[in-house]
């Protein structure tokens, strides 16, 4: 049974950073393509960033530059990390196993406010 697990969002100021991990179980992170989404309060849900089994990574505009996504197989994670947070990156974060179908964790809260 496949199961992800996120964890380390939080209430931050501007300008601060986050990470933020899913954990797998269920599967290998090495061998699935997977990505983080988020979603904003009356916002459809959008891709942050996607990294292939190729190891072809995507960012959404927004973000370019700010964050990285990236995976530890040791503990056999997904990881985001967030600098330089905004505001408008406040929302629920979910991690995704796979690129059509596939399996959603639960999400974690990231807040960035002053």
């Amino acid at each position: 049974q496949v199961r992800l697990v996120e964890s380390g969002g939080g209430l931050v100021q501007p300008g601060e950073s986050l990470r933020l991990s899913c954990a797998a179980s269920g599967l290998l992170v090495g061998f699935w393509d997977m990505g983080w989404y988020r979603q904003a309060p009356g916002k459809q849900r959008e891709l942050v960033a996607f990294r292939t089994t190729l190891n072809k990574i995507t960012y959404a505009d927004s973000v370019k530059g700010r964050f990285t996504i990236s995976g530890d197989n040791t503990k056999n994670q997904l990881i985001l990390q967030m600098n330089n947070l905004k505001p408008e990156d406040t929302a629920i974060y979910f991690c995704k196993a796979g690129s059509q179908d596939g399996y959603w964790g639960q999400g974690t809260q990231v807040t960035v406010a002053s």
